[in-house]
């Protein structure tokens, strides 16, 4: 049984990381308030403890502590302590910060990718899978209710079997040397890891195409690209893989694709259809069946099934993007940390990414650079 049986209420939320200045810190709050299932309590929210404690109080969040250590050993011996953590942090943070909570039995609500190094990663793993705790990975692009709705369509046979997958991921605000805090620390393979464009973006896209497809990746061969004098982590790549069952893939993703901004795009064909999905217009579902005209599937429209409306807010045209998407991620995790507090399983159809998928990840990232180093020569994730 949890040690948090019995407690009802909101789940009582930390924040590691995500002070002034940092986008995705913001965008992790928001989601967890979306749906009314986290109270923001606690922070380290910085690694400058002036900064942290001016940080929490902008905030309102009444109790601020001047490193992660402290954090998680204090709030783990309060009655009113947290029950879980978000990490916002730059990458390299991710594994010592998620440790530190993981052992006491606190949830892990963790900031992609899972860590910087795949040594790391792997410590982080065994962490996880020793604890009486949850591990969440924010993918948030799972949590698109059409991103669900195509995975119930190819899990239901609608196309076959499965023949090419084509996912893309650019964006083109690295294009030129790019002097801000989110770009410094993705430039420095120490905090970032090796993987750039890989590794912010491309694990994104590699976890979309996994999670609609059911399909694994028995093989890749990847060119990485450093465009950007002075850069010392990829900021483009093209990866061609292999899926399990013989069909065929390719993954493009790149942060010097001057005049995109986040063109994440799935489309996948089999022997008796298509699909494609776009997230800069994320309500629509294209479908097309062999020989039949292109179908248009809309978010709580005509023909979306259950797997779409379970993790929709508003009717049909009240459009729901990013932030929703991500905050979805947030109230599956909370639905299983409920369903935890009195020891049962989560609720059927509750899904979101985990520790299996951070690994995933990060043997993406390897398994690219190791390729790369070989002149693009296939290897196994």
């Amino acid at each position: 049984m949890s040690r948090f049986a019995g407690r009802e209420g909101p789940i009582r939320l930390g924040m590691v990381g995500g002070g002034s200045g940092a986008f995705i810190g913001a965008v992790h709050r928001i989601a967890a308030r979306l749906d009314g299932k986290y109270q923001l309590v606690a922070g380290a929210l910085s690694s400058t403890p002036e900064k942290a404690r001016d940080s929490a109080a902008a905030l309102g969040i009444p109790r601020s502590y001047d490193d992660f250590t402290a954090m998680a050993k204090s709030e783990a011996r309060r009655r009113d302590g947290i029950e879980a953590v978000a990490i916002v942090t730059p990458n390299h943070m991710h594994g010592p910060v998620a440790r530190e909570f993981l052992k006491r039995g606190i949830h892990v609500i963790c900031d992609k990718p899972l860590t910087a190094t795949l040594t790391e990663a792997k410590r982080l793993q065994q962490a996880a899978e020793k604890a009486d705790a949850l591990f969440v990975l924010t993918h948030n692009y799972t949590g698109y209710p059409m991103v669900r709705e195509a995975r119930a369509l190819v899990a239901s046979g609608a196309l076959g079997r499965l023949r090419v997958v084509q996912v893309e991921y650019p964006q083109g605000w690295m294009a030129a040397p790019v002097a801000n805090k989110q770009a410094e620390w993705r430039n420095d393979p120490a905090r970032s890891g090796a993987g750039g464009s890989t590794g912010d973006i491309g694990t994104h896209a590699y976890n979309l195409a996994r999670f609609v497809t059911g399909l694994k990746v028995e093989a890749l061969a990847a060119d990485l690209s450093e465009f950007v004098e002075g850069r010392q982590n990829d900021d483009n790549a093209h990866v061609m893989l292999r899926f399990e069952g013989g069909a065929r893939g390719m993954l493009w993703c790149s942060q010097v694709a001057v005049g995109h901004e986040n063109s994440l795009r799935l489309r996948i064909y089999g022997e008796t259809g298509g699909l494609e999905w776009a997230q800069e217009n994320p309500t629509e579902l294209w479908h097309t069946p062999l020989g039949e005209p292109k179908r248009l599937i809309t978010r709580m429209g005509a023909g979306a099934g259950p797997e779409a409306a379970r993790v929709s807010r508003t009717p049909a045209g009240h459009p729901e993007g990013f932030l929703e998407a991500f905050a979805t991620i947030y109230s599956e995790a909370a639905e299983a940390i409920f369903a935890h507090r009195a020891g049962k399983a989560a609720p059927e159809g509750v899904t979101f990414p985990g520790i299996a998928d951070g690994m995933e990840g990060m043997a993406f990232i390897d398994a690219c650079i190791r390729s790369s180093r070989r002149n693009a020569a296939w290897v196994v994730p």
